[in-house]
Protein backbone atom coordinates (compact mmCIF):
# COMPACT_ATOMS: atom_id res chain seq x y z
CA UNK A 1 0.00 0.00 0.00
CA UNK A 2 2.51 2.71 1.52
CA UNK A 3 5.03 1.84 -1.30
CA UNK A 4 2.67 1.42 -3.96
CA UNK A 5 3.07 4.17 -6.76
CA UNK A 6 0.66 6.93 -6.91
CA UNK A 7 -0.60 5.49 -3.38
CA UNK A 8 -2.69 8.29 -1.99
CA UNK A 9 -3.63 6.56 1.56
CA UNK A 10 -3.40 9.94 3.99
CA UNK A 11 -3.59 8.53 7.35
CA UNK A 12 -6.74 8.80 9.61
CA UNK A 13 -6.18 10.90 12.63
CA UNK A 14 -9.64 11.59 13.48
CA UNK A 15 -11.44 11.05 16.64
CA UNK A 16 -14.31 8.91 15.50
CA UNK A 17 -15.46 9.59 19.50
CA UNK A 18 -18.32 11.65 18.28
CA UNK A 19 -20.23 8.38 17.20
CA UNK A 20 -21.15 8.15 20.56
CA UNK A 21 -23.49 11.14 20.87
CA UNK A 22 -24.95 11.39 17.30
CA UNK A 23 -25.62 9.25 14.09
CA UNK A 24 -22.85 9.10 11.71
CA UNK A 25 -24.15 10.98 8.61
CA UNK A 26 -22.25 9.10 6.35
CA UNK A 27 -23.08 5.39 7.00
CA UNK A 28 -25.90 6.67 9.14
CA UNK A 29 -25.33 4.26 11.65
CA UNK A 30 -26.91 5.37 15.34
CA UNK A 31 -24.71 3.77 18.40
CA UNK A 32 -25.82 6.34 20.44
CA UNK A 33 -28.60 3.95 22.44
CA UNK A 34 -27.68 1.11 21.10
CA UNK A 35 -27.94 -1.73 23.92
CA UNK A 36 -24.44 -2.78 24.61
CA UNK A 37 -25.21 -6.61 25.06
CA UNK A 38 -26.48 -6.24 21.38
CA UNK A 39 -22.73 -6.03 19.76
CA UNK A 40 -21.67 -9.73 19.75
CA UNK A 41 -24.67 -10.50 17.53
CA UNK A 42 -23.88 -7.52 15.33
CA UNK A 43 -20.31 -8.33 15.26
CA UNK A 44 -21.18 -12.00 14.21
CA UNK A 45 -23.25 -10.94 11.42
CA UNK A 46 -20.97 -8.08 9.97
CA UNK A 47 -18.38 -11.29 10.11
CA UNK A 48 -20.28 -13.46 8.51
CA UNK A 49 -21.02 -10.16 5.68
CA UNK A 50 -17.39 -9.61 5.53
CA UNK A 51 -16.70 -13.68 4.65
CA UNK A 52 -19.72 -13.18 1.96
CA UNK A 53 -17.80 -10.19 0.23
CA UNK A 54 -14.41 -11.85 0.22
CA UNK A 55 -15.60 -14.85 -2.00
CA UNK A 56 -15.70 -12.30 -4.78
CA UNK A 57 -13.49 -11.76 -7.56
CA UNK A 58 -9.98 -11.20 -6.01
CA UNK A 59 -8.99 -8.68 -8.70
CA UNK A 60 -12.25 -6.59 -7.95
CA UNK A 61 -11.09 -7.13 -4.16
CA UNK A 62 -8.11 -5.93 -4.64
CA UNK A 63 -9.31 -2.59 -6.66
CA UNK A 64 -9.18 0.80 -4.92
CA UNK A 65 -12.42 3.10 -5.96
CA UNK A 66 -10.33 5.97 -5.57
CA UNK A 67 -6.59 6.63 -4.91
CA UNK A 68 -7.06 7.68 -1.82
CA UNK A 69 -9.63 4.89 -0.40
CA UNK A 70 -8.25 1.53 0.62
CA UNK A 71 -10.15 -1.62 -1.82
CA UNK A 72 -12.27 -4.10 -0.43
CA UNK A 73 -9.59 -6.28 0.43
CA UNK A 74 -7.22 -3.95 2.20
CA UNK A 75 -10.76 -3.13 4.46
CA UNK A 76 -11.27 -6.32 5.34
CA UNK A 77 -8.19 -7.17 6.74
CA UNK A 78 -8.38 -3.47 8.69
CA UNK A 79 -11.53 -4.99 10.12
CA UNK A 80 -9.98 -8.59 11.12
CA UNK A 81 -7.01 -6.28 12.55
CA UNK A 82 -9.51 -4.10 14.60
CA UNK A 83 -11.15 -7.28 15.97
CA UNK A 84 -7.69 -8.51 17.17
CA UNK A 85 -6.85 -4.64 18.75
CA UNK A 86 -10.28 -4.56 20.70
CA UNK A 87 -10.24 -8.04 21.32
CA UNK A 88 -6.70 -7.10 23.65
CA UNK A 89 -8.13 -3.79 24.71
CA UNK A 90 -11.49 -5.35 25.97
CA UNK A 91 -9.19 -8.16 28.22
CA UNK A 92 -7.13 -5.16 29.27
CA UNK A 93 -10.43 -3.37 30.37
CA UNK A 94 -11.91 -6.23 32.26
CA UNK A 95 -8.70 -7.72 33.43
CA UNK A 96 -7.13 -4.13 34.75
CA UNK A 97 -8.35 -1.31 36.39
CA UNK A 98 -8.77 1.83 34.17
CA UNK A 99 -5.73 0.62 31.26
CA UNK A 100 -4.12 2.55 29.05
CA UNK A 101 -4.07 1.23 25.51
CA UNK A 102 -0.95 1.38 23.74
CA UNK A 103 -1.32 3.40 20.19
CA UNK A 104 -2.13 1.91 17.01
CA UNK A 105 -1.48 3.32 13.68
CA UNK A 106 -3.81 1.41 11.44
CA UNK A 107 -2.55 2.88 8.28
CA UNK A 108 1.20 2.25 8.96
CA UNK A 109 -0.36 -1.52 9.89
CA UNK A 110 -2.11 -1.53 6.25
CA UNK A 111 1.27 -0.28 4.84
CA UNK A 112 3.73 -2.83 6.59
CA UNK A 113 1.40 -5.73 6.16
CA UNK A 114 0.82 -5.22 2.73
CA UNK A 115 -3.28 -5.60 2.93
CA UNK A 116 -3.79 -5.81 -0.70
CA UNK A 117 -1.69 -8.56 -1.20
CA UNK A 118 -3.61 -10.94 1.11
CA UNK A 119 -5.19 -14.17 0.36
CA UNK A 120 -9.13 -13.21 0.35
CA UNK A 121 -9.95 -16.44 1.45
CA UNK A 122 -7.78 -16.86 4.60
CA UNK A 123 -8.77 -13.35 5.42
CA UNK A 124 -12.27 -14.66 5.22
CA UNK A 125 -11.36 -16.89 7.99
CA UNK A 126 -9.49 -14.49 10.12
CA UNK A 127 -12.15 -11.87 9.97
CA UNK A 128 -14.86 -14.61 11.24
CA UNK A 129 -12.49 -16.15 13.55
CA UNK A 130 -11.29 -13.07 15.50
CA UNK A 131 -14.61 -11.55 15.51
CA UNK A 132 -16.24 -14.61 17.50
CA UNK A 133 -13.05 -14.50 20.17
CA UNK A 134 -14.01 -10.40 20.56
CA UNK A 135 -17.49 -11.73 20.47
CA UNK A 136 -17.38 -14.20 22.81
CA UNK A 137 -15.25 -12.16 25.29
CA UNK A 138 -18.30 -9.42 24.53
CA UNK A 139 -21.00 -12.11 26.07
CA UNK A 140 -18.97 -12.88 29.15
CA UNK A 141 -19.53 -8.81 29.99
CA UNK A 142 -22.46 -9.03 32.99
CA UNK A 143 -23.72 -6.33 35.47
CA UNK A 144 -20.84 -3.86 36.98
CA UNK A 145 -18.23 -5.06 34.17
CA UNK A 146 -20.22 -2.77 31.72
CA UNK A 147 -18.90 -0.07 33.98
CA UNK A 148 -15.21 -0.57 33.72
CA UNK A 149 -12.99 1.66 32.22
CA UNK A 150 -10.04 2.07 29.74
CA UNK A 151 -8.26 4.84 28.15
CA UNK A 152 -7.19 5.46 24.05
CA UNK A 153 -3.10 6.63 23.96
CA UNK A 154 -5.14 9.91 22.98
CA UNK A 155 -6.34 10.75 26.25
CA UNK A 156 -9.75 9.46 25.52
CA UNK A 157 -11.74 7.29 27.92
CA UNK A 158 -14.70 4.62 27.81
CA UNK A 159 -16.72 2.39 29.79
CA UNK A 160 -17.25 -1.30 28.63
CA UNK A 161 -20.65 0.23 27.46
CA UNK A 162 -18.82 2.85 25.59
CA UNK A 163 -16.14 1.05 24.11
CA UNK A 164 -18.71 -1.24 23.11
CA UNK A 165 -21.07 0.73 20.99
CA UNK A 166 -17.87 2.61 19.66
CA UNK A 167 -16.22 -0.53 18.28
CA UNK A 168 -19.27 -1.70 16.29
CA UNK A 169 -19.59 1.28 14.07
CA UNK A 170 -16.03 0.67 13.12
CA UNK A 171 -16.74 -2.49 10.82
CA UNK A 172 -20.37 -1.43 10.53
CA UNK A 173 -19.18 2.08 8.84
CA UNK A 174 -16.74 -0.10 6.39
CA UNK A 175 -18.76 -2.41 5.05
CA UNK A 176 -20.58 0.81 4.37
CA UNK A 177 -17.57 2.13 2.58
CA UNK A 178 -16.77 -0.83 0.53
CA UNK A 179 -20.65 -0.83 -0.62
CA UNK A 180 -20.88 2.67 -1.73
Amino acid sequence: MGDEPGDSIVDDESDWTWVLERTCAECGFDVANLDPTEVAPMLRANAREWAELLGGSTDALRQRPRADRWSPLEYACHVRDVFGIYDQRLDLMLTEDGPRYPNWNQDETARVERYNDADPAVVAVEVVEAADALAVRFDSVTGEGWRRTGHRSDGASFTVDTFARYFIHDPVHHLWDVRQ
